[in-house]
């Protein structure tokens, strides 16, 4: 479970670089969604 905590870790620092560059646009807002249930996940099981 430490790999998703990782790999949601570094979506979500990609989603924050593409927010504040304004880049990527649904793309990377789905990207986050997937980061957010990965992070869920990790966290209740």
């Amino acid at each position: 479970m430490e790999l998703l905590r990782w790999l949601g870790g570094m979506i979500v620092f990609v989603w924050v670089i593409g927010l504040v560059l304004k880049i990527g646009g649904k793309l990377l807002h789905l990207l986050f969604i997937i980061a957010l249930i990965v992070f869920l996940l990790s966290f209740i099981l």
